[in-house]
């Protein structure tokens, strides 16, 4: 006998779609934390149209991370991007590393060059232009290097001539000169200044290789702290696991290896000017 005919039933299961929820590709449960801040939940299936791409970073640490179980459907997705953990590109640690090791180099030259205009700055046996360069004259009330307003030259191996741009500054320049305490003889003749050098004396040779050491010995220090900078950085990329523990390790051994390459150029700087010294 035939089964009994329903024309509501042939409509209904007809028109009316079957809505199957989509299968769960896999299950979150117990605790996740992230810092202090930790989250329960049950085991609870999210399925794979969940998960997108994060903005922004997030450390992983002890495998232990907090996930938004909130399911996005359909259109929702685009908008609503939760729940994904994005490490750092190879190129975006290789650009944070580039930037640390450009900056460690660009201030050890720096320091390197601070130590060499000091050293010019002693005077040795021979005049050197480079003596003045650490006086200042005052130039209508603002404090102004002396190479800036004159040119100065050496007409011999025991004497500095001094020639200023505007010649109202002489006076000025002269008692400039005379306050830097560098025991040089000044005569100014209304157009020019003459400074000539008087012979060093043993003691007074002594007395300035001193002074070379102590500042040889500063920009060793200079250098050392700016590594120290340098090891910060890259501890900071470590902690944040952009960095693993061996590479850490081979950036710290260059890092001290350039430190004693700059360290070698201020010694032998340093050796230089104590030849300087000592030659009579």
């Amino acid at each position: 006998m035939a089964p009994p005919f329903s024309s509501t039933t042939l409509v209904r299961s007809t028109l009316e779609p079957k809505l199957n929820s989509p299968k769960s590709l896999f299950s979150v449960s117990e605790t996740y934390r992230v810092g202090v801040d930790s989250v329960n939940s049950a085991s609870s299936s999210v399925n794979v149209s969940a998960w997108g791409a994060a903005a922004s970073y997030a450390g992983l640490r002890g495998g232990a991370v907090k996930f938004s179980l909130k399911p996005v459907a359909g259109e929702r997705f685009l908008h609503n991007r939760v729940g994904v953990v994005r490490c750092a590109t190879i190129e975006e640690i290789q650009a944070e590393k580039s930037l640390i090791e450009k900056d460690v180099k660009a201030r050890m030259e720096k320091t390197i060059e601070s130590v060499r205009r000091n050293f010019n700055s002693i005077r040795t046996g021979r005049a050197n232009p480079a003596m003045l360069d650490k006086i200042e004259v005052e130039y209508y009330a603002n404090p102004v290097s002396l190479k800036s307003i004159a040119q100065i030259s050496t007409p011999d191996a025991s004497s500095l001539l001094v020639q200023p741009y505007d010649k109202s500054r002489l006076k000025a320049i002269e008692k400039a000169i005379v306050k830097s305490y560098l025991g040089f003889t000044a005569n100014n003749d209304g157009e020019v200044i003459r400074l000539s050098l008087p012979q060093l004396t043993t003691e007074g040779r002594k007395q300035l290789s001193k002074v070379v050491a102590k500042q040889a010995e500063a920009g060793k220090v200079a250098l050392r702290n700016i590594r120290r900078g340098g090891m910060k950085a890259y501890e900071k990329l470590e902690k944040e696991k952009k960095l693993s523990e061996d590479i850490f390790k081979d950036l710290s051994s260059n890092l001290q290896k350039l430190t004693d390459e700059y360290i070698k150029k201020i010694d032998t700087l340093h050796n230089q000017k104590e030849k300087e010294l000592l030659k009579v």
